[in-house]
């Protein structure tokens, strides 16, 4: 064998060496910092088992336990500082406090969080991939305005001026009822960016209204055939371009068009006679 051979021999039997030796220091301290923390929710729990504990993770804090980086999947709304104030984790925190139960309890009460799934990776990150709330329309009910998602869920934000060009869904229980409204109007998404509102009628049946002008009255029943019939209407003979204000489609067997008054016309201007001459 060669000097060379020998040589990085030698260097890996000493990095293997040192890798057992600080597996046997660092993982039973993690173990007993972990058990540590455990031990503190008991109803047995003293200050000693708390101070015991904070040793513990300080030790194994020192031994490479301690965070250096927090990754994050499924952020886009959500503010990073927020997430990191949740996870109670900062660089240099030991990772064995960090509890992603507790973790995730915190995450998933943020305004646009859904869920959260929280890990610690040993010896040093923490990774979090959240599912973020999209936010889908406004709901108005009861005298007040709420931001709802995919779900119908209302996101808890305090300012909705920046979702103002969202579509509103009114009525009681619009928000149930907007994921299923929603998917169908998606079908036609030319004719679906034109609806700025849809008011739940009876708690059977939508109205829509159109570019803030023209209501359409779906049926009841089979709704999605009579917005793919408008669809087709607009497409092959611009029905919206009319001077239409509203569209009823709740028979099956006929459209009933209502279009604009038109504007009275105004009288022609008196002629103005000649002066009548007086006999003196």
């Amino acid at each position: 064998m060669s000097a060379t051979a020998r040589r990085a021999r030698r260097s890996r039997t000493t990095r293997l060496r040192g890798g057992v030796l600080w597996l046997g220091i660092a993982l039973p301290v993690a173990a007993l910092a972990f058990a540590a923390i455990k031990m503190q929710a008991l109803p047995s729990g003293n200050a000693v088992i708390i101070r015991g504990a904070t040793y513990l993770l300080q030790a194994s804090a020192i031994l490479g336990f301690r965070v250096a980086d927090v990754r994050v999947e499924g952020r886009s709304t959500t503010d990073r500082e927020t997430i990191l104030e949740a996870l109670n984790a900062r660089p240099g925190t030991p990772i064995l406090a960090v509890d992603p139960a507790q973790a995730k309890h915190q995450l998933e009460r943020l305004p646009w969080v859904r869920s959260a799934v929280i890990e610690r990776r040993l010896p040093d990150t923490i990774y979090v991939r959240l599912v973020e709330r999209e936010p889908m329309a406004l709901w108005q009910h009861g005298g007040k305005l709420d931001l709802i998602d995919r779900t119908g869920a209302v996101i808890p934000v305090s300012r909705l001026d920046h979702f103002a060009k969202l579509p509103m869904v009114v009525g009681e229980d619009a928000a149930v009822r907007a994921p299923e409204l929603l998917a169908m109007l998606a079908i036609e998404p030319d004719l679906a960016a034109r609806v700025t509102a849809a008011i739940h009628v009876g708690g059977r049946r939508w109205n829509l209204r159109l570019d803030n002008a023209v209501d359409v009255l779906l049926p009841a029943e089979d709704a999605p055939a009579a917005w793919a019939d408008l669809a087709r209407l607009q497409r092959n003979s611009a029905i919206l371009q009319r001077d239409v204000r509203a569209i009823d489609m709740r028979l099956p067997d006929r459209l009933v068009v209502r279009v604009a008054p038109e504007p009275p016309k105004e009288a022609p201007p008196a002629r103005k006679g000649r002066p009548t001459a007086k006999n003196t």
